[in-house]
Formats: structure tokens, C-alpha cells, sequence
């Protein structure tokens, strides 16, 4: 199960420009891989609330967090579940697309 935010979310914490790939996409693209079993998308800014109603085993999040700052590492610990940090790709970040394609 991934659970992505949704594009109003995302516009929130990230701003008017964002997402550059809408909700419905980034979902459609996650689903067609085989280890992903269903997407869900949550409005809220962070994915607390899906994390806890869907207690997920693993939580995982990209290289550029440590698990203490990612949402839910606390509530997985209870139901003996983990957190899972997966290193970033070097150059392939949406911050990066953006600087290439406003760069003059």
C-alpha cells in the first residue's frame, strides 16, 4: 500500500507551482509497479492519520530524512512495524527538473 499526498497537499506545503505531476497520474504510475498492491492519496499535510488506520509494517521515506523526523516512526513502534530510509538518486529530484527547465 503507498499512500501519496494529494495535489491540494502537496500545493500547501510545497507551493502554488507544485505538483508537477497531478495526483491521479502519480497514482496511476505507482499502481502499475508489481510490489504495489493499492494507492490511497490523503489530503491532510502529513500521512499520520492513514499511517495509523492503516498500520503499515514498513514506513518508508527518501534519503533525505532521518526516521526520528519522519511522521508515524513512533506510532509503527508500537505494532512492532520499522522505518525504512531508502537513498536518494543523485540529479533526479523535482526540485532539480525545476532548476533545469526555468535555468537561462
Amino acid at each position: 500500500m503507498v499512500a501519496i499526498n494529494s495535489d491540494e497537499s502537496v500545493r500547501r506545503l510545497k507551493g502554488s507551482g507544485r505538483p508537477l505531476i497531478g495526483q491521479a497520474e502519480r497514482a496511476r504510475i505507482l499502481a502499475a509497479m508489481a510490489a504495489v498492491d493499492a494507492v490511497t492519496i490523503f489530503d491532510e499535510d502529513t500521512p499520520l492519520e492513514c499511517i495509523c488506520e492503516l498500520r503499515p509494517d514498513v514506513i518508508v521515506k527518501g534519503g533525505d530524512y532521518t526516521e526520528t523526523e519522519v511522521v508515524g516512526h513512533l506510532e509503527v513502534r508500537t505494532w512492532n512495524g520499522r522505518v525504512k530510509i531508502v537513498p536518494t538518486v543523485e540529479g533526479f529530484s523535482t526540485t532539480n527538473l525545476i532548476a533545469k527547465m526555468t535555468a537561462k
